[in-house]
């Protein structure tokens, strides 16, 4: 179980910043200078060196995305220029992409990253520019709302996986929607019908939490509450809810750790654009205090079984039913093994996750809740804490990634196997670079008191 220390302070980790920042632009340097772009975009390390892989392009955001964070952070312009220049050069394809669930990986990470920043006043006005931003941002939204499966209770955003397929990753891609929505956009369909962008990202929200997060309610033997399925399966002809199932996890009635933190981090971040919205508007969508009901309890769900299943120092392994576990045995009473020879951790979902406690905690504390509060924000500074040192930091000057141990797809073996070693380990990840940036900086800003860091701006 994560060890929490109630005399960790946020300021504490102000030096561990300084270092990484450091580290981070370094590592921006050198995958600029030696990766080929004409090979696709990178994904992940093998034996130290970026590689892609062709399943789907829901990297390159990051890749260009951390450039921009860099410069957020540092204030050091060759990474503006760097992010930018990259955005506009290669990104465009990614807003009209029809066939992926990843639109709030690479457009908000890139477009929606940019624009904020013009908003800040970290970066000159020009009123050309940001509408540039924007036009990108109301087009990405709608084209990711318009991936759309009802069922039987409302209706998700479908996976590459088809149209039966949820996936619980999918939920940070509402963000995308929720941009779009706030810049006045909405989604034509067939006869001119004006889609609600916000109503449908709302809905595919609700679809996660009822049928991705489970609340121990005997939905099925594994109903362990905060559990998360990866996919859900329905029936398209009748839009009936069939199975749990899982592409990157150990099964569908076992939790992928990246898949509970992809939705931990996802209610906590949409709550706080929920609290942008007016009571009026929010009327006809199911109401504020229920919509918040809903989403709080998910949120808190995911945060509590991911405190309760991931070792002392925050870092969980790929999945809480993996076999291998089994030959550790007290591995939650003790800091994560990355180089034992059974189970690989996943440092990739510890850097998601961290992040989402963090919100969800600053999220309660402002809403009155502050005894539940402090226990995410002092978890989330735990896990941080453990990210942002070895052997997690990558110090190797020769390494192109930034957190070592991070892991893509187990069961299809897509994982580097260093020598000598039964398991991956050792390897970096673009989405989990780009998030221990993000993450780094919201703790930053809140650190020197700057404006709060939100995807909306």
């Amino acid at each position: 179980m994560l060890k929490l220390d109630p005399k960790l302070a946020a300021r504490d980790l102000r030096p561990a910043l300084g270092r990484f920042w450091k580290l981070s632009g370094e590592k921006i340097r050198l995958i600029e200078k030696k990766f080929d772009p004409a090979r696709g975009a990178p994904v992940f390390t093998e034996a130290g060196q970026y590689t892609a892989r062709g399943w789907t392009e829901w990297t390159q955001g990051f890749q260009y995305g951390s450039a921009i964070l860099q410069f957020d952070a540092t204030g050091e312009k060759e990474f503006l220029r760097l992010g930018r220049g990259n955005t506009v050069e290669r990104m465009a394809p990614h807003v009209s992409h029809v066939g992926v669930h990843d639109h709030g990986f690479n457009n908000v990470s890139t477009y929606g990253n940019l624009r904020r920043l013009m908003r800040e006043k970290r970066i000159p006005h020009n009123e050309w520019e940001l509408h540039f931003y924007e036009l990108a941002l109301k087009t990405s939204g709608a084209v990711q709302a318009a991936r759309w499966t009802r069922h039987a209770h409302g209706g998700f955003i479908y996976s590459f996986n088809g149209p039966h397929s949820l996936f619980v990753d999918t939920i940070r891609s509402c963000r995308s929607l929720m941009l779009s929505h706030a810049l006045g956009h909405v989604l034509c369909g067939e006869g001119d019908r004006r889609i609600n962008l916000l109503e449908r990202a709302l809905g595919h929200i609700r679809s996660t939490a009822e049928y991705s997060v489970y609340y121990g309610k005997g939905r099925d033997s594994y109903d362990v509450r905060g559990r998360v399925a990866h996919e859900c399966v329905f029936n398209t002809n009748d839009g009936a809810f069939r199975c749990p199932n899982s592409q990157q996890g150990y099964t569908g009635f076992t939790t992928w750790t990246r898949g509970l933190a992809w939705a931990l981090l996802g209610f906590a971040e949409e709550l706080e654009f929920l609290a942008t919205r007016s009571d009026a508007e929010l009327k006809s969508l199911g109401g504020r205090r229920a919509l918040e009901a809903m989403m709080l309890k998910a949120a808190t769900a995911t945060a509590d079984f991911y405190i309760t299943n991931t070792p002392t120092d925050g870092i969980p392994y790929w999945d809480t039913g993996a076999p291998g576990l089994v030959h550790l045995g007290d591995y939650l009473d003790e800091s994560a093994d990355p180089f034992n020879d059974h189970e690989p951790v996943d440092s990739s979902a510890a850097a998601i996750a961290a992040q989402g406690l963090l919100r969800l905690g600053h999220y309660l504390q402002g809403h009155g809740k502050k005894a539940a509060g402090t226990r995410y924000w002092q978890a989330g500074l735990a896990v941080l804490r453990t990210l942002l040192d070895e052997p997690y930091l990558s110090t190797q000057k020769s390494h192109q990634g930034l957190l070592l141990h991070s892991i893509y797809h187990r069961p299809n073996g897509w994982d580097y196997v260093p020598p000598g070693s039964r398991i991956p380990r050792g390897e970096s990840s673009m989405w989990g670079d780009y998030h221990l940036r993000e993450c780094a900086l919201y703790l930053q800003r809140v650190i020197e008191r700057g404006p709060y860091y939100t995807f909306f701006g």
